[in-house]
């Protein structure tokens, strides 16, 4: 083996731990394999916390069952690397020098491309394992946990967050170990987590840390930040594939809750366990866990085979009302992003590779849950989100989409963004080209396209006057939760140009009104919904002037988009128009009588009563409203 030089004081990545010919140091000791193991096998560090560090490695026995139960191969296919370092953590005599840093600060460009595919990778990395949860912690706990390190059972992790050259001896015993180049998974128990994360930015440059996995962790309390790594570390360093930390709110050292709280861009997940106190916080019951296993297993195998998504699944059946409304606008959100270039279309991509990849996850839990064959169209839409050179396969065309169903779902398409939760700001005319390309396919010719912009500038111009540009683009948002919620929850009856009423409450019921496809189908809900409640609702007082705007004019927008293309009227246009003034204005009057002259709840009513007639008003100045609308308008009049 050759010299050992060990850099100390300045950020230069030549002056580096040197390595022997074969690129690993001569104390890798974890594996005795009977065969080599191919070049690029795997490689994976396992970073033990305070206490003996396991000599006879029982920890091993016990995560290779976890492997193989989760799907994936045992530690034979991979190179284990798993350092003692427990008398080095109790003292040395030796005075080595902390490694220097070897990870680039990057620039303020390089910094934002990297955080962006590092939240790709961290989306990915949370659909895959479950969701986020950091945990609330308890009171008093933290200051007891660094109390504890006072105490003489923590002697280790006092040496090591205050003892430089004993630090500095554990990371350079480490980096001895390390190839130079390659692909490395980081597992880290405790103290060992803490080891992890400081050693991250003093790796080999070309070395990347493929994920990074902490468990029963204390970096949640600023005690175990050493130099300062909070504040050091407050973007993910360039190297760092992903980071998720697993607790469990039995283990006194994870304090119950994540590290989230400090490193606020990795995934904290929450796992259960039976054990209590220092068992709940022992290696081996961690690593025996299913979810442990599974996103150690991902880091060193990749994707498991059976859970490949694949195209070749599906039936030819067709498509509910849901389903269309996702494989459509998926497909007219590819169609925008086809025109779409530079940083603008790299982000837009991204955003829409994630809304694609969620969107898919909802569906095929409804279509299971309902116990229904998956359609081919929708099978079709599946790909493995977690490998981030698959791009997301582009939607099939649809076709046989009533032209009545069309108007209300161009009308959504043409207004909210099809890419939430994500806000990316499009041209309009990109979104027109796309609408025009995905009505001509869809057998409509490309003047509907047209005429979807045409009718929703119209309907923008009647409700709040001239010059003030296209519609405001999203804008139900919120707005559409709180209306859902004013009507008692999800009982919306949908009228039948978007689907059956039970149909569609099903569905919302499904997704929710947040989402892409809860979203698209709220708001196509409630342009064409019939029934009172929607009224109801856009008449609380819950619900705001803008949001009652943004329903009306996209309501409006329909009611012209069907003259423009000589299609019959939807009459529960008026009658929900009619309905809501009723109920404003009744609103009005009870408010009125105690308020305030100058009151905001006032001046907001009012602010919906003008909007309401004016759609009103445009509806007959154009011969829009129903024949008996008349008489109808009386009778509820005298209710």
């Amino acid at each position: 083996m050759t010299s050992t030089s060990v850099p100390g004081g300045k950020n230069d990545e030549s002056n580096f731990i040197e390595h022997d010919a074969s690129g690993v140091g001569a104390e890798e000791a974890a594996d005795n394999h009977a065969e080599p193991l191919p070049a690029d096998a795997p490689v994976l560090l396992f970073l033990h916390g305070v206490g003996d560090g396991d000599p006879d490695n029982n920890w091993r026995p016990v995560f290779d069952a976890a492997l193989t139960e989760a799907g994936y191969p045992n530690l034979d296919e991979v190179r284990v690397i798993a350092p003692k370092f427990a008398h080095a953590l109790v003292g040395s005599d030796d005075r080595e020098a902390v490694p220097c840093l070897t990870i680039k600060v990057p620039t303020r460009d390089e910094a934002k491309t990297n955080r962006r595919r590092f939240e790709n990778r961290m989306r990915a990395a949370e659909l895959r394992f479950g969701g986020h949860e950091r945990g609330s912690g308890i009171p008093g706990l933290p200051a007891a946990i660094s109390a504890s390190v006072d105490l003489p059972s923590f002697k280790a992790a006092q040496n090591y967050l205050h003892v430089p050259h004993i630090r500095a001896q554990v990371l350079n015993r480490i980096l001895r170990m390390l190839p130079r180049e390659g692909r490395l998974v980081i597992v880290g128990h405790s103290l060992g987590s803490v080891i992890a994360v400081d050693l991250l930015r003093r790796l080999p440059p070309q070395l990347h840390v493929t994920g990074l996995v902490t468990i029963g962790s204390p970096l949640a309390t600023k005690r175990f930040h050493v130099d300062n790594l909070q504040d050091v570390l407050a973007e993910p360093p360039s190297n760092l594939g992903w980071w998720v930390n697993f607790w469990n709110p039995a283990d006194p050292v994870a304090g119950r809750r994540g590290v989230s709280s400090a490193f606020p861009w990795m995934v904290d997940l929450l796992i259960p366990t039976k054990k209590i106190l220092h068992q709940a916080h022992s290696a081996t019951e961690y690593l025996a866990q299913p979810a442990v296993a599974d996103a150690v297993g991902y880091a060193l195998f990749g994707s498991k085979g059976k859970e490949v998504a694949t195209t070749a699944t599906g039936f030819d059946i067709p498509l509910d009302p849901a389903e269309i409304y996702a494989v459509v606008a998926l497909r007219f959100a590819h169609l925008v992003a086809q025109s779409l270039t530079g940083d603008l279309g790299e982000r837009y991509s991204g955003a829409l590779r994630t809304v694609q990849a969620l969107s898919v996850v909802a569906l095929q839990e409804r279509i299971a849950n309902e116990k229904r064959l998956l359609p081919a169209a929708v099978a079709q839409l599946s790909f493995d989100f977690s490998d981030l050179k698959t791009p997301a396969p582009i939607p099939q065309r649809i076709s046989g989409v009533p032209k009545d169903m069309a108007v209300v779902l161009f009308t959504v398409l043409g207004t909210e963004n099809v890419i939430h939760p994500f806000e990316i700001t499009v041209s309009k005319s990109a979104k027109q080209q796309a609408m025009e390309e995905l009505s001509a396919e869809m057998g409509f010719g490309i003047q509907f396209g047209r005429d979807v912009f045409t009718a929703a500038n119209t309907a923008n111009t009647a409700l709040s006057g001239p010059n003030l540009g296209w519609i405001k683009w999203g804008a139900l948002g919120a707005g559409a939760t709180a209306i859902v919620l004013a009507t008692g929850g999800l009982a919306l009856a949908a009228a039948p140009g978007l689907a059956g009423a039970a149909l569609i409450t099903s569905a919302l019921a499904s997704f929710g009104p947040g989402g892409m496809v809860g979203g698209l189908l709220t708001a196509g809900t409630l342009m064409s919904a019939g029934g009172g409640g929607v009224a109801f609702g856009l008449a609380s007082n819950s619900t705001s002037a803008e949001t009652v705007e943004a329903v009306v004019v996209r309501q409006l927008a329909a009611v012209v988009l069907r003259k423009l293309q000589g299609l019959s009227q939807d009459d529960s246009v008026w009658n929900q128009l009619t309905t809501m003034e009723l109920d404003v204005r009744r609103e009005y009057e009870r408010a009125d009588e105690f308020s305030d002259a100058s009151s905001p709840m006032l001046k907001e009513i009012k602010k919906k009563i003008a909007i309401i007639e004016r759609a009103i008003n445009y509806l007959k100045d154009n011969n829009l409203e129903p024949e008996d609308s008349l008489t109808i308008h009386m009778d509820r009049g005298r209710q």
